[in-house]
């Protein structure tokens, strides 16, 4: 129990892992869906979504499964820095089954630190010689996948399904009420889980108000600061990855261009890999986006696509669109610069060549 616990003092190290496995996954996904989502803008703009035909649909295809891929490689290489190699397999199951019940990243997380320990934990188990063999291939995987599989579909499952119907349905009566309020609620969901849960209920409810308002002739100012709420985080870490570079690793400032490209075209999870290696940038996406909503709602701001970022500008009221995304970005940026810790050099190992004379 003793080596459990010293393993789980390096939780941050468990992170960085999952992280640093997960960012080429998020910037090649990302990219690619960006660019489909540009050259399909004008279905985009009108609340059809990306293309799903021809060239387009091949790279929206290709894409979606990079960005869908995420959360599993991150779960996994979590499991594998607390486990080794016994904790890949069901890192990626909890994993994918935290993107299937909707409990986004912050369930691939827990389900990437639950199968690390059942993995670390059933390598300590005495077993006879003769099975000892089978039990990095089968009983580990095996058991762990279970006990994982089980946590994530029964016990984490069910409070995300409830929330998402609760979610939607307060939403949907608060669509009369205060616009400020109503602009800064659902920018703190939308940043708050960055497609997880919570991302889901406002972005779906916006999406059903759009289609709604649209077809009787109307602006939709419910998805105004929606639309700009998806985009603050993923833009704003992008530019302070160059900006305020002593805040972020080598990795996270060579990820700041496809994380900006994600957020122009409407893809928050851009920021995914920065808010998992920096928990502090949850409360600071969720306060930003509050704000660069509260705005939007002040300033009437409307989006008529059921979409977000900068692509869908043209159905946008275009100038205070941008001035509400402009300050929730300057309020992140703010909030980073005093909040957020500045990373530590990395320490440079270098390779010794001892030469032996036998």
């Amino acid at each position: 129990m003793s080596d459990l616990i010293t393993t789980l003092k390096g939780t941050r190290q468990h992170l960085m892992n999952g992280v640093s496995h997960m960012i080429p996954v998020v910037v090649a996904g990302g990219i690619i869906f960006a660019v489909a989502t540009m050259l399909s803008m004008s279905s985009v703009q009108q609340g059809a979504g990306v293309s799903s035909e021809g060239i387009i649909g091949i790279l929206a295809q290709i894409g979606g499964t990079g960005l869908g891929l995420m959360v599993p490689v991150l779960s996994a290489f979590i499991a594998a820095s607390i486990a080794d190699r016994p904790g890949i397999a069901p890192g990626l199951i909890g994993g994918q089954l935290a993107v299937n019940v909707g409990a986004g990243f912050i369930g691939g997380i827990l389900a990437g630190l639950l199968a690390g320990i059942c993995a670390f934990l059933l390598k300590k188990l005495p077993l006879h010689k003769s099975i000892r063999s089978l039990k990095s291939i089968i009983i580990i995987p095996i058991v762990s996948s279970l006990v994982v599989g089980f946590t994530m579909i029964c016990v984490i499952g069910g409070p995300c399904a409830w929330l998402l119907n609760a979610m939607t349905e307060w939403l949907t009566t608060m669509d009369g009420t205060s616009a400020i309020a109503v602009g800064a609620i659902t920018g703190a969901m939308i940043c708050f889980d960055l497609g997880g849960p919570l991302n889901k209920v406002a972005y779906s409810t916006g999406a059903a108000v759009v289609g709604t308002m649209v077809a009787a002739g109307q602006n939709s100012t419910f998805m105004g600061p929606i639309s700009i709420a998806i985009a603050i985080p993923p833009i704003a870490l992008g530019i302070e990855s160059m900006v305020l570079r002593n805040k972020f690793t080598n990795e996270e400032r060579e990820a700041g261009i496809g994380a900006i490209a994600m957020g122009i075209c409407g893809i928050t999870e851009g920021a995914i890999s920065y808010t998992t290696a920096s928990p502090i940038l949850i409360p600071i996406n969720v306060v930003s986006g509050a704000i660069g909503g509260a705005i939007a709602g002040a300033l009437g701001v409307w989006c008529n696509a059921a979409w977000g970022g900068l692509v869908v500008l043209p159905v946008t009221s275009a100038l205070t669109y941008v001035a509400s995304l402009a300050l929730g970005i300057a309020a992140h940026m703010a909030l980073v610069f005093f909040l957020k810790r500045e990373t530590k050099p990395a320490v440079v190992e270098e390779e010794l060549e001892i030469e032996f004379e036998l």
